[in-house]
Order: structure tokens, then sequence, then C-alpha cells
């Protein structure tokens, strides 16, 4: 009782104005990939099942949000870095915003200038909605935000602000909304082992922006003791509620680290977490902040709770089979699901970690798993669908193919599911 009433307090503190059919951010409503919504569709493919496929101009790998009725995606065409609202009756662009311009830059060598991985380019990071106003962030360090009707409100560059980014493969860490604050966040190599830059190292920071304004409201650095690639993080942050408090967490660096959101306030920290750069983010669920180890170390249960620097008794438990190097974990209801970027799907015992089944799907996952009305859904690179039940049991109950790459993680809204293709974006309906 107490785990489900957490999550659905932090829901509601990510945006007072989201709906119950709302997905208005990276991985939903209450940012874990968990979505409410009954009688979702359980079978479909290029031929069937779907309402409506729509090709979008250019691509990227931000998912497409939805918000008081409206749909938004971001996408890079050439050198055009796009914000498209998008109808979710039958996938019309009604307006198409250029927000800004930037180059991919690949196959850079050495350290000092990111670089981004073949999977993917600037328009990764995924918008993030309050039911007015929608806000998009770019691989270049461009963050604006837009009114519904596609009126820009205001715009600024992380990078000009703070510095160019260094992470290795591409920024695509995604904004949040905490009341009419939007969040982001910045971790990348400090380069501070490099002579040339040891006296003035490169800066990882969690930044606040006015949603209205987009006057900064709070900064603060993100200091441990990572270095290299160790340093970079990909990830999101996610939201829980204590008693009356709100509390923003980060994974990354070799660190999981607890803030108020209201002022950037460091509450605790879990740090000497060592392994590598860091993609997975962390899931909140069952009283408890469940965040993997870069480069595929342990998978840790944090207990909720504490100030300053934890002991490693705040640990539950932590399991270091088999975890994943990009997709998040998800949670339904006391079983924890996840899948490793090779395909093997696992069910663990969210309270003590211990396996309930493990499987290997088809194919290689980049999405982060969906969990809804009972069952979860793996989607893997090559537009494929397993779904299961969310039980400790296994049994495949459906197998959905589109012809499309897929690295994008599911939307869900209005009995719906939305995934975004490189070639189109799908509505798949019952």
């Amino acid at each position: 009782m107490l785990s489900r009433f957490l999550t659905i307090v932090a829901l509601l503190a990510a945006s007072d104005s989201m709906r119950a059919d709302d997905w208005p951010q990276w991985r939903g409503p209450a940012g874990n990939s968990v979505s409410a919504e009954k009688a979702l569709p359980l079978a479909w493919n290029d031929r069937a099942g779907i309402a409506w496929k729509a090709e979008l101009p250019g691509w990227g790998t931000s998912t497409p949000i939805l918000s008081a009725g409206a749909m938004f995606v971001t996408s890079q065409d050439a050198d055009k870095l796009l914000l498209l609202r998008v109808d979710p009756k039958n996938g019309a662009i009604a307006w198409k915003q250029e927000v800004g311009t930037g180059e991919t830059p690949r196959n850079v060598p050495g350290r000092g200038a990111q670089k981004f991985h073949d999977i993917h380019n600037l328009a990764s990071p995924s918008p993030v909605a309050d039911g007015k106003t929608v806000v998009c962030h770019f691989g270049n360090g461009l963050l604006a935000a837009y009114d519904y009707d596609g009126k820009q409100l205001w715009s600024r560059n992380l990078a000009d602000d703070y510095g160019k980014y260094t992470i290795w493969w591409g920024h695509a860490n995604s904004p949040v909304i905490y009341r009419n604050l939007v969040i982001s966040v910045c971790m990348q190599d400090s380069l501070a082992d490099i002579p040339e830059h040891a006296a003035e190292p490169a800066k990882s920071y969690v930044v606040a922006h006015d949603l209205t304004t987009g006057r900064v409201r709070w900064h603060v650095e993100r200091k441990t003791a990572a270095k290299s690639e160790e340093c970079d993080a990909y990830t999101t942050p996610a939201f829980y509620t204590e008693g009356e408090n709100t509390r923003m967490v980060v994974m990354g660096a070799n660190e999981l680290t607890a803030y108020d959101p209201g002022n950037g306030r460091e509450i605790w920290r879990l740090p000497r977490l060592v392994g590598g750069r860091t993609v997975t983010g962390p899931t909140v669920g069952d009283g408890k902040v469940y965040a993997t180890i870069g480069m595929r170390g342990a998978m840790l249960a944090v207990k909720i709770g504490g100030e300053g620097e934890l002991a490693r008794t705040s640990v539950a438990w932590e399991q270091r089979r088999g975890t994943s190097d990009s997709c998040c974990p998800v949670v339904w209801e006391n079983l924890l699901f996840t899948v490793t970027d090779d395909g093997i799907a696992r069910c663990f015992d969210a309270n003590v970690g211990a396996i309930k089944w493990e499987r290997r799907l088809k194919g290689e996952y980049k999405a982060s798993p969906l969990a809804a009305d009972g069952r979860v859904y793996f989607l893997n690179t090559r537009g494929l669908v397993t779904v299961v039940p969310a039980t400790q049991r296994f049994e495949k109950l459906a197998e959905n193919q589109l012809d499309d790459e897929t690295v994008a993680s599911p939307a869900v809204s209005d009995g719906k599911i939305y995934l975004r293709g490189k070639k189109r974006l799908y509505a798949i309906e019952r």
C-alpha cells in the first residue's frame, strides 16, 4: 500500500496539470514506464492493429509525449532541429517549428569534444510538457519552451551557458518538470586527468530554469570522484515523495544522489558505485530506488530515506547477474522486470532481488520495457515487441513485428501504444 501511494504521489508531483491518460515525459507520468490504462492492444503487425502510421521529417530517438490532447516529438532533419505537434488521432502534423540548427559530430578523435554513437543524433532527449508548455532539448545544448500553439516562449543553450559538452557518445539526457521548473542534468568527462584541462576541468551539473521565462532558478555542480568516461551518464532524473517532501534522484558518475528539486540542495548520496559510463536510469517503486552501476555493473535496490552520505546498509539488495547496459528496469506490483541489450529478459522479486525467471528474447534492445494492464512489453531495435504477463511465471503472450528500426521507448495514451521508429511514428490500437 505504501509503495503504491508513493508512486501515485510522485506522479502528481511531476506536474499538477497532467491527466490520467497523458504520457507527458520520458518514461511516462511517473517516469517509471508504467501506465495505469486498461484494455491496451496485445497483438499487431504491419497489416493489422495499426490505427495510423506517419512519416516524420528527419529522424531521432526521442520518445513522443502526449499531453492535454496533443502529441509532441523532436526530430533532426539534416542540420535542422525540429519540434513537431502531431494529432494523436490521425498522425497529421499540426505544426512544425525549427528550434535551431546543429551538426551531429561523429568519429571525433581523442577526448575533449563529444561525438555521437551511430545509433542516435541530436534529437535524443525527449520533450516534456505540463498541459500548457512543452519544453524540448537537443544534444547540442539547445533548450527551448513553446506553448501548445507553437509560439516560442524562450530559448537558451546550456553548452553556451556552462561550456561545450565533453560526453563521449552524445548528450541524451531528457529534461523533467517539477512545479514551475524545468530541470536538466549534464554528466560528462571532466578531462581532469589531461594536463591541459587539469586547471579548469569540464563541469557536470544540475540546473533548473523557470518554466515560464527560462530564467535560471538554481544551478549546482555535480562533483564526484569519477574519472574519464566514468563521468559520463545519459540518464534522466526520477522523483519520489517522502512524507511532505518530493525528492529527485540522479544516477551517474559512480554515484546515486537525491536532491530537493525546489532548490537543488543535495539530500543524500550513495557514492563509490564504481563502474563505467551510465546509460540505465533510476526507477522508483516499492519504496526503493532501483539503479544499475554503469557498464553492466550490479543492480541495486536502495531504500528510500536518509540524509548525507548513505552507508551500504541502505542497499536492500544487489543483483550482479546479467544486468542491463541501456534499458531501464520497470516495476509492476512486487516484481521487477529487466532486459539486457543482447535480449535476456528477467523477472525479479522486487523485495529481495531473487530471480523468478529468465528467458532469451529475439534481437537487441535499447528501449526501456513498458508495464501496463498486467503485462510487460519488450521492444527490440528491429520493431519487434514481445508481450509477457507481469507475473513470476514466464509466458509469451504475443510477438508483434513492425518493419522499422526502434530505439525510442514506447508511450501510452487513450488506449493506444505509440512507437517511434526511424521510418515512421505508429499508433497501435486494440
